[in-house]
């Protein structure tokens, strides 16, 4: 298991231990950590949570950084020294925010971090699909030529839908416009803000469904958006079609696109994120040419991995320092937008 420790008496400040759920962050930020009396310890990614809970315990940390895995409440209530959750991105529906809450323990996200690094993912995938460049390029290799019969689809004055304007919907919205496409949003706790950046703002998201032709989802997974697309909501979109999930798994309905893709109800569908992570080997998703998958690393980028390491240590820094939790970065469970 890989650990970074300096000395314990440099620059004269009591050690400090944090422990990431995975193998690694960027080097700056462990740099940065221990500038500032913290060592760092690593769990391998998706570790179970008992085994989290025994290296937490064994540690007595005092701050975590969640890359992967899930934070349960053993997790959080390991070590009696812990202080600060900070995530290593945006999404906190892996960790049991209502334990830590508890405890008093603020959990941080490192809030626009991986916003570009995203919105180019979501617009990669529709890319991808609208150009049906995945089943050409196999056409291509097999020995077809469909240049005689092929027809393809516009970017151009098409309509997207955004569910969620945060900080990655934000930038999803700026690109889908700047390719000529018509941007509507649906977040009612951010539709202010969607309307003063020149956007059409949708008060119902069934209609809207009907209305586009692209969706992209861009909210957090919770109660109120767990299912958000489900099997009615998915017979209300046209037929041609593309919808692209860059959030989290758990807000589309699995089993409902499954039968969505089979029925050809809609054209095509991209997904960086699952129900269950990593999916099912067999999982009935695959048999489907139309659909595109990655392994929820669309936020996974050079720039976006150092940016959300170093916000991520600054959090934790910041808190075991003994300042107050930045309020615009604390988790909240049912909010809207990410």
């Amino acid at each position: 298991m890989t650990e970074a420790v300096v000395d314990a008496g440099a620059a004269g400040l009591t050690r400090r231990r944090i422990l990431v759920t995975h193998h690694k962050i960027a080097e700056k930020a462990i740099s940065l950590l221990n500038e500032h009396g913290i060592d760092v310890f690593f769990s391998p990614p998706y570790d179970p949570s008992e085994v989290v809970a025994k290296r937490a315990a064994e540690l007595e940390i005092d701050g975590l950084m969640v890359r992967q895995g899930r934070i349960t409440e053993e997790v959080i209530a390991a070590s009696p020294n812990l202080r600060v959750i900070a995530k290593h991105g945006v999404g906190v529906d892996n960790i049991d925010i209502a334990a830590a809450a508890a405890r008093s323990i603020p959990v941080l996200r490192a809030m626009g971090s991986n916003a570009r690094a995203v919105a180019e993912h979501a617009i990669a995938m529709m890319l991808a699909l609208v150009k049906q460049l995945l089943p050409l390029d196999r056409s291509v290799k097999g020995g077809e030529w469909l240049k005689p019969t092929f027809t393809g689809r516009d970017f151009l004055s098409a309509t997207i839908g955004l569910i969620g304007y945060g900080a990655i919907g934000r930038e999803t919205a700026r690109m889908a416009e700047a390719l000529g496409m018509e941007v509507v949003v649906y977040d009612p706790l951010s539709s202010q803000a969607a309307s003063d950046d020149g956007f059409t703002v949708a008060d119902d998201l069934d209609v809207m469904l009907s209305d586009v032709d692209f969706l992209s989802i861009h909210c957090p997974l919770t109660s109120q958006t767990r299912d958000l697309i489900d099997a009615r909501r998915l017979q209300l979109m046209k037929p041609s079609a593309i919808l692209v999930n860059t959030a989290r798994g758990g807000i589309i309905n699995e089993a409902a696109l499954a039968t969505a893709l089979a029925s050809g109800r809609i054209a095509g569908a991209g997904l960086d994120s699952f129900a269950v992570e990593p999916p099912a080997k067999d999982c009935e998703l695959w048999s489907f040419n139309t659909l595109i998958a990655t392994p929820h690393i669309a936020g996974v980028t050079y720039g976006s991995a150092d940016s959300m390491a170093l916000i991520a240590a600054n959090h934790i820094i910041s808190v075991l320092d003994g300042h107050p939790p930045d309020e615009r970065s604390l988790a909240r469970p049912d909010q809207l937008s990410s």
